[in-house]
C-alpha cells in the first residue's frame, strides 16, 4: 500500500523556519520523482517544489525560491522541506505528491502569525 505521511507543521512567526518530512512507504520511493504542493485557505492547490529521485535536481515555485530547499533521503525513504524565512502568504496545508500515480499524503497545517 502507497502511504506518504507528512511531519513537522505547526505555528510560526514571521521570519522563522520549519522543516517539513514526508515519509514514504509501499513504492520505490528512491526511484521517483517527488514533490510538494500547498493550498491556502480559499485558493488553489499550487506548486511548491520538486526533486529527482536522486536528488541532484530540484525545482521551485518563484514564490518560495531562495527561502524553501527540498531534499530527500532514499535511504530514509523520506522527502523534506526546509523552509526559512516565513511570510504570512506562506501559511497553507503542504502535501507531499508522488507524481507516478498521483498519491497525496494527508497534509500538515503551516500557519506563520505574530
Amino acid at each position: 500500500q502507497v502511504q506518504l505521511v507528512e511531519s513537522g507543521g505547526g505555528l510560526v512567526q514571521p521570519g522563522g523556519s520549519l522543516r517539513l518530512s514526508c515519509e514514504a512507504s509501499g513504492f520505490a520511493f528512491s526511484r521517483n520523482l517527488m514533490r510538494w504542493y500547498r493550498q491556502a485557505p480559499d485558493k488553489e492547490r499550487e506548486f511548491v517544489a520538486a526533486i529527482s529521485s536522486t536528488g541532484d535536481a530540484t525545482s521551485y515555485a518563484d514564490s518560495v525560491k531562495g527561502r524553501f530547499t527540498i531534499s530527500r533521503d532514499n535511504v530514509q525513504n523520506t522527502l523534506y522541506l526546509q523552509m526559512n524565512s516565513l511570510k504570512h502568504e506562506d501559511t497553507a496545508v503542504y502535501y507531499c505528491h508522488y507524481p507516478r500515480f498521483d498519491i497525496w499524503g494527508q497534509g500538515i497545517h503551516v500557519t506563520v502569525s505574530s
